[in-house]
């Protein structure tokens, strides 16, 4: 049986646990150490250490304090990694807390965190999902029940010194073209709410204050949310650091491709089994600059789809070049679009898009000027017919259980 090297108390903050941390610095003491070879298991907290509640109302993702996020375990120092190996993880298993059979899904509101679609969806709205096994459905969004891909939405290495400045001098160049923005263009470092971890005192305060933010994928790997890294799958990491420094947390049930509501998956606290082992030189002998990975043998068997195209053609019409992002957005909301006329309010159909396991493709990148992305939709997680042609549910799904919304007014933070 694999030993669980970090444990966590979903009643405790995260603040209070020395094997967690919410940053990236390579001066973050390493919480375990393993050897090459081993296997281990680590608890994670779900995302923002217990900010989200289960209930129907919104206002905690409204009012969540988006600077203390992600809450990481780790790092985790593996004996002999060097700067310029490759860490290689095998995610051998991952699964939910027996006492937190629950997860999350939520808008931000544009003006803390916004999202994909925040201009058309402004205001903070959540689902609830509940866990049945491998399964889940909401009490939110009627009609749908799906097979989890639970997966680590962040995992990746520290950061060298060199590699820290990099990106923080880069970041604030990009901030600095419009740092009024809302949403903003960049999480800036914010030493106030930085959790380090075992550094504490003045190291910890001075290490703060250039700490990496979590939000961003970057190339130690981090926050990339990719719905295929679940168990059986392998991934290699780039080593910056001695002992590579590895963490991870921000687990999901389930996930679309893109993550599209920001708070776009299932998130949820849970433990994930993984195994170690070292490609010595691997960075330059295969030419690796950020993770490379072998997905699982294990994915949900969904046979069926309905496929909605979206070309580099905004919603008010202007042309934009080979632009992807506007292209998978136009076929994001295409999807919402006919979910609606099958009953489901807009909200509904967007939080559904971002938890079930969709695929995004980008299916032309050549034709001048627009761009083809694409959004499949299994259609067997539904419990009634939604191809063309089909009739519409006896029952409107949105007059069964909308999203639930922020009614009271904000809390003031200090």
């Amino acid at each position: 049986m694999a030993k669980t090297l970090i444990k966590i108390d979903i009643n405790q903050s995260p603040y209070e646990n020395e094997n967690i941390h919410n940053r990236w610095h390579p001066d973050i003491p390493m919480a375990v150490s393993v050897k090459p070879g081993d296997d281990f298991i680590v608890e994670c907290y779900e995302w923002t250490g217990g900010q989200i509640q289960n209930n129907d109302s919104a206002e905690d993702v409204r009012d969540v304090d988006l600077t203390k996020v992600h809450f990481l375990s780790g790092p985790i120092e593996v004996e002999g990694a060097e700067p310029g190996d490759l860490l290689e993880v095998d995610i051998m298993d991952i699964g939910t807390l027996a006492e937190s059979q629950w997860g999350f899904n939520g808008f931000f509101s544009k003006e803390n965190g916004g999202g994909f679609l925040t201009e058309h969806y402004p205001e903070a709205q959540k689902s609830i999902w509940d866990f049945n096994g491998i399964y889940t459905k909401s009490r939110h969004i009627p009609g749908v029940e799906f097979a989890g891909i639970i997966h680590p939405g962040l995992i990746g290495t520290m950061p060298s010194h060199e590699m820290l400045k990099e990106w923080n001098d880069r970041e604030k160049e990009l901030y600095d073209t419009d740092p009024n923005r809302v949403p903003g263009l960049v999480n800036l470092p914010f030493a106030k709410t930085a959790h380090m971890g075992k550094l504490q005192g003045s190291e910890k305060e001075s290490a703060a204050a250039t700490a990496a933010r979590t939000v961003p994928p970057r190339e130690n790997g981090g926050n990339c949310d990719i719905k295929d890294l679940t168990k059986g799958a392998k991934i290699y990491f780039p080593v910056y650091v001695k002992g590579a420094g590895l963490s991870v947390g921000d687990l999901h049930f389930s996930q679309g491709d893109g993550e599209i509501t920001f708070c776009g998956a299932i998130e949820m606290a849970g433990w994930i089994h993984l195994r170690v082992n070292l490609v010595k030189n691997g960075m330059e002998k295969y030419a690796i600059k950020n993770p490379i990975f072998k997905p699982s043998p294990l994915t949900p068997n969904y046979n069926d789809y309905l496929i909605f195209e979206g070309v580099s053609v905004d919603e008010q019409g202007k042309q934009h070049y080979l632009d992807v992002q506007v292209a998978y957005r136009q076929a994001v909301l295409n999807a919402i679009e006919y979910l609606k006329k099958f009953g489901y309010s807009g909200a509904q159909a967007y939080s559904l898009l971002g938890c079930a396991p969709i695929q995004a493709h980008i299916s032309g990148v050549v034709d001048v000027p627009n761009a083809c992305a694409t959004l499949w939709l299994p259609t067997e997680i539904f419990d009634f017919d939604i191809n063309p042609g089909a009739n519409k549910p006896e029952k409107n799904p949105k007059d069964i259980s909308d999203l639930p919304l922020a009614i009271n007014p904000p809390q003031i933070k200090s």
